[in-house]
Formats: structure tokens, C-alpha cells, sequence
């Protein structure tokens, strides 16, 4: 048999197979790929796509997964016939370029772990995954046996006539061949985020449940877990050097505890600093980390981590390995805490709040954030953003399977549960001011230390919290909202507006009625 023939490739070009970080990189330079930064990392510009590309996302209905799979918008359905095409299509394209294999696991539980094979025609695309997915030990790649294949080709561009797709840009997944097909777009985060849909629907029948989510480890061995969208500090709060890192963004949750899915982060990079973020700041100039779209000075090789002249979705991939305070192994047991993260750009959700367990399924459900305003053109007052279970995009399945497991292992387990709001306080972005990340880390600190178990709490009468009133470190007349917006009457009828787009989302949830009515009360 051919090399990559059970991957459907018949390579004429140079292979390059489980080359180590050090040699992608030199690949990476060779081919002008990148430019390297001041202190060694590889930056890249992944343009015109700068981030995920949903509406291309596709998942292929065959009998085997089609009654399983919840079909909508972001799970969109794609014929056998057109997949075979576009595999033929990637498979001839691949067949005529240098090509980079990297074997690697997702997932670090030896009883959950799938072995992936990437195939690539990009070292750094190389790099990236080796940073972000777990690198077999040397001798065990002789045995080494793929479950799945990616078959990467940024550059080939499909034909939405012959193919199926939307554009020329295609994710597509197909659980009963075992294949992702990645093309169209330089993108690195398509990768990461197409292994963690097919972890969602894998798992859950094995009683592991998929999470987007951070994880930390405290010194007395407890656990605290972190969702949270994009924006609301899940990694740069889970990188705490009073805990152990375990992970920033993906994990399971099995009977014997939290496992990573990765063995690297995937840290939002603008507006890096050494004094806020020391950890994330460090790790994003070292040798071996790729940054994604960060603006690098011509010659000197400085990096402005402060400018979005390419984008704001700037990125620093980098493996655990550097992360100075890490749980090697990636696996901790169950957790004692949960923080949903909200950067509430409206100014009318509390900086903490506890949740019942009606309210965590209610909160799991919503996804809520708000992004300010200024990022579009034309857009001048914050935008509500609600992602089921904090990763619409990234669910094969229906989102209360998810929800119902979340709700058991709480339940089981006495998971204390907590809204965080790392966004705005008195009035909305433009008015108020954003909550200190120091204050936000001292809120955290307390929670899942066990700190605000005992203390006194006050009902806040719109959204139905439970709002502490005392937490060591934060001013108490920052943690009742209304009572820091200069015109209370301003406040209420905000959080009026807020209540409704929660009520408004949920409208389209299917959910019990106990979750339904642990929502907003007016």
C-alpha cells in the first residue's frame, strides 16, 4: 500500500512524517510560510479569513448519524455523493504538493483518546496542531493506528455546483468514513474547533460530556471550571498563578474526573500585556508558539500586540509545555466549582451571582455575552450574543443532551455553581467602566475557594440571583448593580431590555419548565 493510502492519497511529492516542532518551524521558514518574531515565534497571516467560517460547516447525512445529529444552520447537511467529490477533489490537490503528516491524540484519558492523522501541505499548519493536540511519545508512533483523518488543503478552493457547499470555503465532517476536510481557508482555529465537534458527538454515548471550557486545579486538589464566549476572559482568568492550568478551552467530564482534549492554548492575543496577562504574554513570544494575524515590525521583528490592523481576532497558539504552572497529565477529578463567564457589555448583570441548579441549566442554555460596540461598522450601542451550552457552533447533537449531563454530574458531585460578569459596571460600555481584572480575579479566588458559601446574599428582583454580599478584595458597592448606575431608573429599564432578549432566545430552546423558569422574572 501507498503511504496515506488509507487516507485515499497516492503522495508524488516530498512527505514529511511526525516532524518535531523544531523542524516544522524550519519547514515553515523555508517555504515562506512565516516571519519570525523578535524571541523566535513563528507569525503568520491566515487573510482574507481571519477567524471560523460557520456558514461553511458542514456535516454528511448518512444513515449511521443522520437521526443522531441535529440539523440547523451550523450542523448543515451534505449528500455522500457531493463529499466524494470534494474528497477526490482534496485528494488530487494533496497528491501534488509537499506534504507534512502529524499523528496526534484528542484527548488525554487513554480511555477516551482518539488518534487523528493530519495531512497538510503547511508546516505551520503543522505546528499548530502539534502545540494544540497531544504528541504520542517516539516509541509509540510505530504503532500508531489513525481512527480519523484531516485532510487539510487552505488553498483549494471548491465548487458549490460540483460539491455542495456554500462558497469555495468547506469544514466538512463525516462521522461514518472518520474524515474531516479542511480547505478554502488558512485559518488554524478550523482545525482545533472541527476535532471538538466530532468529540461531541463521539463522547456523549460513552458518558464523557464535551465542554468548552477552562479548567484550573487549586493546591488542595480542587477543580474549577471556566465557560465562557469569546471575550469574557476564560483563558486569561484560568491562568492564575495561584492554580494549576489544566486546560484553557476544551475538556471532558467522565466518571473519573476533568481531562484536557488538547495539549496546548489557543489565547486571544490583542492587547497582550506583561503586567495583566505575564503568563499569556511570555508564552506568546516564545520559540515554537505561532501567532496568528499579530502585526510584526519589517527587520526588527517587534510585535504590537495592540494593533488590529490585520484583525482583532489576533492569536497566539503555544503548548502547555511553557505554561510554568500546568497539570502535566491534563486529567484532575471532578470539579467542586463552575463559573459561567459573561462580559455583559449592557452594565446590568452582577459581577457575581450564585445559581441554583435550575439557573445553571438556564445559564448553560443561553450562552449569554455582550460585545461592545465599535467592532462593526454602524454598530453604536452593545449586541447580545446567546450560544447554547457556550458552543452553538462546535454541537453536533441536541444541546439538552449536553445540558442534562451538566445537570447530573452537578447534582451528583455538589458542583457549586456561579454567573461571573467580567464586563461592565455602572452603565453600559460607553457610560460605565469595565470591571477590574483584578476584581474579577479576587470574585473567582473566592468562589471556588468556598470563601462565599456562608455569606449573606440579596435577590436581585430582575434576572432572579442570588447576589453575595460580601467578597474579600471587592468593594460591596460594586456587587448590587442598579445601586452603581448614576440613575437607577436608567438601570431598570435596562435591565428591562436584557431581561427580554433573554426571554426572546429562549423562546427557541426546548427545555423543561423548572429550567424555563429559572430564567429573567419580569
Amino acid at each position: 500500500m501507498m503511504p496515506l493510502g488509507d487516507a485515499g492519497l497516492a503522495p508524488r511529492g516530498a512527505l514529511h512524517w511526525n516532524a518535531t516542532p523544531t523542524e516544522l518551524h524550519g519547514h515553515a521558514l523555508r517555504r515562506g510560510e512565516g516571519v519570525v518574531a523578535e524571541e523566535g515565534a513563528l507569525c503568520v497571516v491566515t487573510a482574507p479569513h481571519t477567524g471560523r467560517s460557520p456558514g461553511d460547516k458542514f456535516v454528511v447525512r448518512e444513515p449511521g448519524s443522520s437521526e443522531r445529529v441535529r440539523w440547523s444552520r451550523v450542523n448543515q447537511p451534505m449528500a455522500p455523493e457531493h463529499f466524494a467529490r470534494l474528497r477526490e477533489h482534496v485528494a488530487r490537490h494533496l497528491n501534488d504538493q509537499e506534504l507534512f503528516v502529524l499523528d496526534v491524540f484528542a484527548g488525554v484519558d487513554p480511555r477516551y483518546r482518539t488518534p487523528v492523522r493530519l495531512v497538510t501541505p503547511n508546516a505551520w499548519h503543522a505546528l499548530f496542531v502539534s502545540n494544540m493536540l497531544r504528541r504520542p511519545a517516539a516509541a509509540d508512533l510505530p504503532a500508531f493506528t489513525p481512527a480519523w483523518h484531516i485532510l487539510h488543503a487552505p488553498e483549494l478552493r471548491a465548487d458549490p455546483s460540483r460539491h455542495g457547499t456554500r462558497s469555495g470555503t468547506f469544514i466538512v465532517i463525516h462521522f461514518a468514513e472518520q474524515t474531516i476536510l479542511i480547505g478554502g481557508t488558512r485559518y488554524a482555529g478550523e482545525l482545533k474547533k472541527a476535532v471538538f465537534t466530532t468529540l461531541n458527538y463521539l463522547l456523549p454515548p460513552q458518558g464523557v460530556l464535551p465542554m468548552h471550557c477552562a479548567a484550573t486545579r487549586g493546591a488542595a486538589g480542587d477543580v474549577a471550571l471556566f465557560f465562557g464566549l469569546s471575550g469574557t476572559g476564560k483563558t486569561t482568568l484560568s491562568t492564575d498563578p495561584e492554580r494549576a492550568l489544566i486546560g484553557d478551552d476544551e475538556h471532558g467530564w467522565s466518571d473519573r474526573g476533568v481531562f484536557n482534549f488538547e495539549g496546548g492554548c489557543y489565547a486571544k492575543a490583542i492587547g497582550l500585556s506583561p503586567t495583566r496577562e505575564p503568563t499569556i504574554y511570555a508564552a506568546a513570544r516564545m520559540f515554537g508558539t505561532v501567532l496568528e494575524n499579530v502585526v510584526v515590525a519589517p527587520g526588527t521583528g517587534a510585535v504590537d500586540f495592540d494593533s488590529a490592523a490585520i484583525t482583532e481576532n489576533t492569536r497566539a497558539s503555544y503548548s502547555l509545555d511553557v505554561v510554568p504552572n500546568h497539570v502535566a497529565s491534563g486529567m484532575a477529578g471532578h470539579p467542586s466549582s463552575i463559573a459561567f463567564l459573561t462580559a455583559d457589555a449592557y452594565g446590568v448583570m452582577p459581577p457575581v451571582a450564585r445559581l441554583s441548579g435550575a439557573q445553571a441549566m438556564y445559564h448553560f442554555l443561553s450562552g449569554y455575552t455582550a460585545k461592545v460596540a465599535g467592532t462593526e461598522s454602524g454598530v453604536t450601542e452593545p449586541t447580545a450574543t446567546f450560544s447554547t451550552c457556550f458552543g452553538a457552533p462546535f454541537l453536533p447533537l441536541d444541546p439538552n443532551v449536553y445540558a442534562a449531563m451538566l445537570g447530573e454530574k452537578i447534582a451528583q458531585h455538589g458542583v457549586r455553581t456561579w454567573l461571573v460578569n467580567t464586563g461592565w459596571t455602572g452603565g453600559p460600555y460607553g457610560v460605565g467602566r469595565r470591571i477590574p481584572l483584578e476584581l474579577t480575579r479576587a470574585i473567582i479566588r473566592a468562589a471556588v475557594s468556598g470563601a462565599l458559601d456562608s455569606v449573606s446574599t440579596a435577590p436581585e428582583p430582575v434576572f432572579g440571583l442570588e447576589i453575595p454580599l460580601e467578597v474579600p478584595g471587592v468593594p460591596a458597592a460594586m456587587l448590587l448593580p442598579r445601586a452603581t448606575w448614576p440613575d437607577p431608573a436608567a438601570y431598570d429599564t435596562q435591565a428591562a431590555r436584557v431581561a427580554r432578549l433573554f426571554r426572546e432566545n429562549f423562546e427557541q430552546i426546548v427545555a423543561p419548565a423548572a429550567v424555563r423558569d429559572a430564567g429573567p422574572r419580569t
